[in-house]
């Protein structure tokens, strides 16, 4: 999530598909102001609120969003001391900060959702027209099948030392700082369905599956630490 301020009474705020999977957000919600968009929204103003001070308490907000490639969208929030005065296609929201049992969430405010659905739905589309624009062009490499989390690296070594001698496929480990955990992610490679099955059950001994998508591996790799790449688990029988 990128946050910048083009001046005392706007900010943008970028959003890519990797932002959201962390959030285990879609797209959508943004309209219909969910429990996620919600913690998403508070996050975006305590940001930049810290980072520019960017106030709102008592001021009413509007957004504007703009889709801004095949992977990202872009809020503009801009206070604004006349809301009679907007635009028919920007949200009229309630003073930010205040309790929820009084006011709703800016985001279930929002006005004209289909006309912001629609501007989500070209972000989606041109984002799988990209997809299969790549899959013409070349064969993709196989992405990781499984996705497990350890509280430790102690977890990991124990875990690859178990499944080690069965397991041969092409494998990564990478290290959220943020949560600071572990995450090892796996490939079937040239196991059968039903030996994958079984190392991945002795690995759900050690570690917690993941949900795995290709926002979440695009996460992994932007955000996360690679440990080591391609043979984690071989390398970490070493140890």
């Amino acid at each position: 999530m990128k946050i910048e301020k083009l001046n005392e009474n706007q900010i943008r705020c970028t959003l890519t598909h990797a932002d959201l999977a962390a959030r285990h957000l879609k797209l959508s919600e943004l309209a219909y102001g969910t429990e996620n968009a919600k913690s998403l929204f508070r996050d975006m103003m305590q940001q930049a609120s810290f980072d520019f001070g960017f106030e709102a308490d008592d001021i009413p907000l509007m957004i504007e969003a703009i889709p801004a490639s095949a992977d990202s969208i872009v809020l503009i929030i801009t206070k604004v001391e006349d809301p009679e005065e907007l635009d028919t296609r920007f949200s009229k929201f309630t003073p930010f900060g205040e309790s929820d049992a009084v006011h709703e969430s800016p985001f279930s405010k929002l006005e004209g959702a289909e006309e912001f659905l629609d501007l989500l739905n070209k972000v989606k589309e041109a984002a799988a027209g990209a997809a299969q624009a790549v899959e013409e062009k070349k064969a993709p490499e196989p992405a990781p099948a499984k996705l497990f989390s350890f509280e430790n690296i102690d977890r990991v070594i124990q875990a690859a030392r178990l499944i080690a001698q069965m397991y041969q496929g092409r494998n990564t480990l990478y290290r959220d700082p943020g949560n600071d955990i572990y995450i090892l992610a796996l490939t079937q490679s040239k196991h059968t369905s039903n030996e994958f099955n079984k190392i991945c059950n002795m690995l759900s001994e050690y570690g917690t599956l993941e949900r795995v998508s290709g926002s979440v591996l695009a996460f992994l790799e932007e955000h996360c630490e690679t440990v080591i790449s391609t043979d984690a688990v071989q390398r970490l029988t070493e140890v």
